[in-house]
């Protein structure tokens, strides 16, 4: 029976070392992980501060210069529809004037004129009648 617990106790005293191989390895690993995400980071970060900030700079005055634009075309636009509303109410106005003006002035002649036509059929009238 000695025999038989020699073997087993070599085969647990492999199995044990292998286990803290495999421990060491996995630790290992860790710590390889962990200065790889250390590394990365320290990319990124130097990519970020080299290109992604200046870029971000320049995308945010532009839209600055976007937004002033668009203002600007807003305000501009608000002042050239009040001008066209503006100069339409003035036709209108001049349009009324106008027509108040030539009514007024043409009036005293159609009068003559419808004046003269009733004469006129008038008298043919009490000529056809004679």
């Amino acid at each position: 029976m000695a025999g038989e617990l020699a073997t087993t106790n070599l085969l647990l005293g492999i199995m044990a070392a292998v286990s803290v191989l495999e421990g060491l390895v996995v630790i290992g690993a860790a710590i390889a992980g962990v200065m790889a995400y250390k590394r990365v980071m320290e990319v990124v970060t130097g990519i970020e501060t080299r290109q992604v900030a200046p870029a971000m700079l320049k995308v945010n005055a532009i839209l600055e210069d976007v937004k002033a634009v668009s203002a600007r075309v807003k305000e501009e636009t608000e002042r050239v529809d009040d001008a066209i509303h503006s100069t339409m109410d003035r036709i209108d106005n001049t349009a009324d004037r106008v027509r108040y003006n030539v009514r007024a002035k043409t009036s005293r002649f159609v009068g003559f004129i419808r004046g003269l036509r009733v004469a006129i059929e008038g008298m043919l009238h009490s000529e056809a009648r004679t």
